[in-house]
């Protein structure tokens, strides 16, 4: 990640330079308004990043970018449509680590590489998860957390969004790092999970960060801390797992990013990550997606490309050891 931030700054201050050549590449595109599909319903994390960079990239482009929710499937009914779609740049995804990379590691009925099928066009950032728990556990911190799972194995429980999500791979990251066996109960999503999590019918969370926030803050929760490797900037008293000696080599977070079919023409991405990365590198959307917790970290195609490959990777080796499927 901290290579990806560093290679993200320096490719930034040539974004200008390359503005005027790649528009006249790109010709006359676009000429119509542009779908923007997420893969999930509105309110979500995903659906937050799209509602926010899609305005200012319809302005940037003179066409209207129309957001599509397609929700369902852990996000591949809406990849699956971009996949499928004309690769002439006029559907989009804005897409996560679920959908791209995930989804074909953990379900043998998807039939589509992220990888191969789809072009990455700008990378926009991580937002952190974090490992939440209820006030009843007598652990206070990481550490004692994680001593306590090892006195009873399989005894605790960690809820996750589903199968095979990131919040479900970070909790096993956990586990794999902290050498503890702790129950893993799939929910169909977010609210349920809180829920239970606050009536104590669940011991453990693990949460994306802006959804656990609330609870954190008004004390209904206690935050063991967040996945990745550093302290998130919109909850700097909540400490990274990463501290704790156990799980120092947990470093995982929910990524964002621009995506369109394999197939769509170079000029065409090179105009949208042009575009794109003029977007993220305005004050107000920065400022919105920080308050939500996404740390914005533009990145150009090859770097993007290269990001995924590296996270397919990881995903790849928690979800053979810890034999992950739907």
């Amino acid at each position: 990640m901290k290579t990806l931030l560093r290679a993200a700054a320096a490719a930034s201050l040539s974004c200008c330079a390359l503005a005027t050549t790649v528009a006249h590449a790109a010709g006359a595109y676009p000429t119509k308004p542009i779908t923007l599909v997420v893969g999930y319903t509105a309110g979500g994390s995903v659906d937050l990043v799209a509602r926010t960079v899609a305005p200012e990239l319809g302005k940037r482009l003179g066409q209207s970018v129309v957001i599509e929710n397609l929700g369902g499937a852990g996000g591949t009914i809406g990849a699956s449509k971009v996949v499928k779609a004309e690769a002439d740049g006029y559907t989009l995804l804005l897409g996560s680590g679920s959908e791209v990379s995930i989804a074909r590691l953990t379900n043998a009925a998807v039939r589509y590489d992220g990888e191969r099928d789809l072009a990455p066009i700008t990378f926009v950032g991580t937002q952190p998860m974090v490992l939440v728990g209820k006030l009843q556990l007598p652990a206070k911190d990481a550490g004692e957390l994680m001593a306590l799972a090892r006195s009873q194995p399989g005894k605790l429980s960690y809820a996750s969004s589903g199968v095979g999500t990131p919040l479900n791979l970070a909790g096993e990251l956990i586990k794999q790092q902290g050498k503890v066996n702790i129950t893993h109960v799939p929910y169909k999503g977010a609210s349920a999970m809180a829920t239970d999590l606050l009536g104590g019918q669940i011991d453990l969370a693990v949460m994306v960060l802006s959804s656990a926030l609330p609870h954190i803050q008004a004390g209904r929760v206690r935050a063991y801390g967040v996945t990745e490797g550093k302290r998130a900037s919109v909850a700097p008293n909540v400490p990274a797992l990463a501290e704790t000696p156990s799980l120092k080599g947990v470093d995982m977070g929910v990524w964002f990013g621009l995506m369109a079919p394999a197939a769509t023409p170079r000029p065409v991405v090179d105009r949208l990550n042009t575009e794109m990365q003029a977007v993220l590198a305005q004050p107000d959307v920065r400022k919105k997606l920080a308050e939500a917790g996404v740390e914005v970290a533009p990145a150009n195609p090859a770097q993007f490309g290269t990001f995924i490959k590296r996270e397919t990777a990881r995903y790849r080796t928690i979800v053979q050891t810890a034999d992950i499927r739907e």
